[in-house]
């Protein structure tokens, strides 16, 4: 398997001329888009499904989830946590375009089960200002996926809050371990 991960010759790591990554991206983008034909679907998601993910880069979600491009919503953000702004792109998800189910995903060695929410206050001593946002870190993430499936079900903007299911992916092994919302 090879990702961009795994160690570029000299001519890969960066574009002609050198540049940034940022370079190396766009560039991509131009040899997609050279073979790029329109699909010919809409934003409504083929499966009717959203799935609410960490934004760790070991997690392939598509390719984990035998997925194909239109068959879901993907939302993603630190932890996978179910925020305001994760209810928003829910609701609109449901509301708007179709979706009714709903899968959360966290993930074995995640980040937030080192930080506190001490992060803020030393962001707010660098910068001085306090991030409005929670950290949501949390030490147990089964119970942090139980409290999202809460979240979600609880929700009085989403109307379609039966089929939601909650996940641990293991970052070792590629597997989903569901989790039980009692």
């Amino acid at each position: 398997m090879t990702t961009s991960a795994s160690v570029p010759t000299a001519s890969e790591s960066a574009p002609a001329g050198g540049g940034t990554v940022t370079d190396r991206l766009v560039d991509a983008n131009a040899r997609y888009a050279a073979e790029f034909t329109d699909p010919g679907m809409d934003a409504r998601p083929v499966l009717h499904v959203a799935v609410v993910a960490c934004m760790d880069a070991r997690l392939d979600l598509h390719a984990a989830l035998g997925l194909e491009l239109g068959d879901c919503h993907t939302i993603r953000n630190a932890g996978g946590v179910v925020t305001d702004d994760v209810i928003r792109s829910l609701t609109i998800s449901q509301r708007k375009l179709g979706t009714r189910s709903v899968v959360l995903i966290h993930h074995t060695g995640c980040g937030l089960e080192s930080l506190t929410e001490d992060f803020r206050t030393e962001l707010e001593a660098e910068v001085g200002q306090r991030p409005a946002w929670a950290v949501e870190s949390f030490r147990d993430v089964d119970q942090d996926v139980r409290q999202s499936m809460q979240r979600v079900r609880t929700s009085p903007f989403l109307p379609h809050t039966d089929d939601v299911r909650g996940f641990v992916f293991d970052v070792k092994t590629g597997l989903l371990r569901e989790i039980d919302p009692a």
